[in-house]
């Protein structure tokens, strides 16, 4: 017999230990002339518990969901961890960096990462000679 079904039998109350989980999130990555757009499914993390960073050209975007007992509650049987999510970028040099922007909605988080004036298309103008 194992632990949970013992536990089960017995009616011991589960301990739910906050063991986290790191998940890589899934990301897609879109091009326009003028930005790169990542997006980032992060379910259950939180605006407070996001944190995008960029160092040496390395971007990092972490986030947790951490895990509440509800009050008043004991629990029987726990599945539910909470999760850390973790992924990380190495940045073009055609990114500028210090204008990244980015914005999370239902989990989701959407960054938005503009290419250098450098970098994009230009139209050149032909004169008549």
């Amino acid at each position: 017999m194992n632990e949970v079904t013992r536990r089960n039998d017995a009616r011991e109350p589960a301990k739910r230990e906050e063991q986290k989980e790191t998940l890589v999130p899934a990301v897609d990555i879109f091009e326009q002339s003028n930005a790169l757009h990542v997006i980032a499914d992060m379910p259950g993390v939180s605006r407070e518990s996001l944190s995008i960073e960029v160092d040496n050209n390395i971007l990092t975007l972490e986030g947790e969901v951490r895990l509440d007992m509800p009050e008043g509650l004991s629990a029987i049987y726990a599945e539910v961890r909470a999760q850390r999510f973790m992924r990380r970028f190495t940045l073009s040099h055609e990114i500028e960096a210090d204008a990244i922007e980015a914005r999370i909605e239902n989990g989701v988080v959407h960054l938005v990462l503009p290419k250098k004036e450098t970098h994009r298309p230009r139209r050149i103008d032909v004169k008549a000679a």
